[in-house]
């Protein structure tokens, strides 16, 4: 049989899928997600168990990163030093981590994002939380399995007599999945726990009351509302807002400068003044002056104002919306189970997986306890045996050749029994060492008889793991520097749905579109439109005269207005941009009205069928680029035209030069919608609308001349009315301004 022959063809769909699943799970289990009972991905635990190994507690002297990364490269984990060393120097950032598990000695970079020097200058050491982490490990608490090159042994998971997790949280990106996991108070974590011990059928809102949000290494400022909070931590999934901490600090002759004094979590300083520098040269902070960093150990980056008449709330605003000064924290607890398995779990789910773990290590360290208990007063058994028949022991041992199996057969002694009298020393066998035996043995018993009595009531388990993180409690301090809370908790602000004025130059200005929808602006109010110049084959459509404080809005024939920043429209000698560039306008749309944007007016909307409503003009802004659908339309029929109302009676005109004049009141008032007939046709459609006031007349321009018509009874009807021909001398252009 040739080797041609042994080969299974397999089709390359299947054998890609196979591959491709293969990676996805090693990815996820043994690279970006962290186990819920230890908050630990295989790097992290791996590292910690390493430096174990190596002895490097709280109390022990440092060791070099090098010869540590060494260690857990060679020994657990076959990848790159630089990705290993990396994640020992997060383990030890006191602005990336809330209680660090790694002690560092020399530069383990900075909140300003300088890098860590190489793993040759740096020394580190657990700290007494990662202990906590590995408490009881080497007594039968988790389970082990072999390593990549089966020569050692690994964890499986850890004790983590310390609750992690939400601690600490964890961020990664695994395959089609991702874990985003913001740090808590450990201390409102563990009031939780025992919350949830003493009631396992606890509300999530009172859970959410005792675990009051993130809280980050580097403070700030928590302003998401109770309700978002709460919503998150019930979906497992969610972000909250966060804000740089910053004080009022006065100057001299009345001045004053704001100084941030927290950074949000995550954001380098560095890079934040720079970007509010960048700001600053773009005139895009009209309120500030300047900004300087006047960071030593704390933070303390200084803003001028432009203006001592300047609120300060106004200013912190403006750089809130502009910059990194404020972030959105994402949260996403994608973690992998006991069984590890992925999936999303909320608040009470991780907080019960943790106690479940710790039931697991408290029953498997407690039939560790056992067994040794066992052993010792086997031993102990022999002992006194040995003390009462102390001469004919030590007649055994002096004449027979083989003193082991003789003792067993005499004193019916177990091997371990006769080993360990073999192996006593001639000094225990004064009587006070007998005395010490029978006190020991005693001691033993009753600690036996505790253990097996926990072990058979469920509600004694509870109890001593309630005391556990009670004791966990105690141990870090409220009030403590590592147990008191950094982040403040704050009423969410209200939020302007529009940048305010304040934060733009006002100057005057002229908005030009062309027919192509090429948009710009002109400095100043242009009064000569011969002067502006288009591409070849396009011509002016629209020319506003605005301020660069105002927004214009966009109505388009598929019924949705969009909203666009005067400020943000390109200026200059050129022929500007395509709006399509600033909005998702589709390709086969066009803009059916382009004004700027009034407070408080109201718009007449109608469509090409003749149906039509009253929309506040403040119901049509839109806050991003796909705009807000206001006028509904289908099939053919599009959104043609846009009125202000601005009197008491509606004109329409039809395609078909029929003019129609009803009462305004007849036309509701609608935030979305088709609307109502306005006119009814039998051929063509809508051509033109307009609102007037009745008393004033009816009035239309023809070839630049204006007309007045005030003998209306003609033309007055009720809506969805034909109406009739317009009086004689309208425009031949069917338009109401031609």
């Amino acid at each position: 049989m040739t080797e041609l022959s042994r080969i299974d063809p397999i089709p390359l769909a299947d054998a890609l899928s196979q591959r491709y699943l293969a990676y996805a799970l090693s990815t996820i289990t043994s690279r970006s997600l962290p186990d819920v009972r230890d908050g630990l991905k295989p790097v992290h635990r791996r590292l910690l168990y390493a430096m174990r190994q190596l002895r490097l507690d709280p109390k022990s002297g440092f060791k070099k990163c090098a010869r540590i990364v060494g260690d857990v490269m060679g020994k657990f984990h076959p990848h790159g030093d630089g990705a290993i060393y990396e994640a020992l120097v997060r383990l030890a950032q006191e602005f990336a981590q809330r209680y660090p598990l790694v002690d560092g000695q020399g530069n383990f970079g900075n909140i300003d994002g300088d890098n860590a020097a190489a793993m040759r200058y740096t020394e580190a050491r657990l700290t007494e939380i990662a202990e906590l982490l590995l408490r009881d490990i080497d007594q039968d608490t988790v389970d082990f399995r072999s390593t990549y090159d089966g020569e050692e042994q690994e964890p499986v998971v850890l004790p983590a007599a310390f609750p992690n997790l939400l601690a600490n949280g964890s961020s990664g990106i695994a395959v089609g999945m991702a874990t985003s996991i913001p740090p808590h108070n450990v201390i409102e974590i563990c009031d939780a726990l025992l919350h949830l011990i003493k009631t396992p059928t606890a509300r999530l809102e009172t859970l959410v009351n005792l675990i009051r949000g993130p809280d980050f290494p580097t403070g700030g400022v928590l302003v998401e509302p109770q309700e978002s909070l709460l919503e998150a931590y019930r979906t497992g999934r969610g972000s909250f807002r966060l804000r740089a901490a910053w004080m009022r600090e006065e100057q001299a002759r009345g001045s004053w400068v704001v100084v941030i004094t927290e950074m949000p979590y995550q954001v380098q300083k560095s890079k934040l003044v720079e970007r509010i520098a960048e700001l600053l040269q773009e005139r895009k902070l009209p309120l500030l002056a300047d900004v300087r960093d006047e960071s030593a150990e704390n933070v303390r980056l200084v803003l001028e104002p432009r203006s001592r008449t300047v609120d300060p709330a106004q200013l912190m605003e403006t750089l809130y919306r502009a910059t990194d000064l404020e972030v959105r924290i994402p949260l996403n607890m994608n973690v992998l189970d006991g069984g590890r398995t992925p999936l999303v779990m909320n608040l009470k789910e991780v907080l019960q997986a943790w106690l479940d773990h710790r039931q697991v290590v408290l029953v498997r360290r407690s039939r560790f306890r056992m067994g040794e208990i066992q052993r010792r007063i086997e031993v102990l058994d022999g002992y006194l045996i040995a003390y009462l028949n102390i001469d004919e022991v030590i007649r055994i041992i002096r004449e027979e050749d083989e003193p082991k199996p003789a003792m067993m057969q005499r004193f019916g002694l177990s091997e371990l029994q006769a080993e360990s009298i073999l192996n006593m020393r001639l000094r225990s066998l004064r009587r006070l060492e007998e005395i010490e035996i029978r006190r020991e043995h005693k001691e033993l018993k009753s600690e036996l008889k505790g253990l097996k009595e926990m072990l058979a009531d469920e509600g004694r388990r509870w109890t001593r793991i309630a005391e556990e993180v009670g004791e966990l409690r105690k141990s870090i301090g409220a009030k403590s520097p590592l147990g008191r809370r950094r982040t403040q908790i704050a009423d969410a602000p209200e939020v302007p749905e529009i940048v305010p004025e304040a934060m733009i130059e006002r100057e005057p200005v002229t908005v030009i579109c062309s027919e192509k929808g090429w948009i710009r602006t002109m400095k100043g109010h242009v009064q000569d439109e011969a002067k502006i110049a288009f591409k070849d084959g396009d011509r002016g459509r629209f020319l506003l005269q605005a301020e660069t404080t105002d927004r214009l809005l966009l109505f388009a024939t598929n019924g949705r207005f969009y909203t666009l920043a005067i400020d943000k429209l390109p200026g200059g000698r050129g022929h500007g941009e395509p709006v399509r560039l600033m909005v998702d306008l589709p390709n086969d749309q066009e803009i059916a009205a382009l004004f700027v944007h009034r407070p408080g007016r109201r718009l007449l909307v109608a469509a090409s069928d003749g149906r039509g409503f009253v929309v506040p003009e403040d119901q049509v802004v839109a806050q991003t680029r796909a705009g807000k659908q206001v006028l509904n339309v289908s099939g053919d029929v599009e959104a043609a035209r846009l009125a202000f109302v601005d009197g008491d009676t509606v004109a329409v005109l039809g395609e078909n030069r029929r003019l129609l004049l009803f009462p305004l009141d007849q036309v509701p008032e609608m935030n979305r919608g088709r609307g109502v007939t306005l006119q009814k046709y039998r051929d063509g459609g809508l051509a033109d609308i307009k609102v007037f006031e009745l008393k004033k007349g009816f009035t239309w321009s023809n070839g630049g001349r204006t007309r007045t018509e005030t003998a209306m009874d003609d033309w007055l009807g009720q809506r969805a009315q034909a109406g009739r021909l317009p009086p004689k001398g309208f425009n031949k252009v069917n338009r109401f301004d031609a």
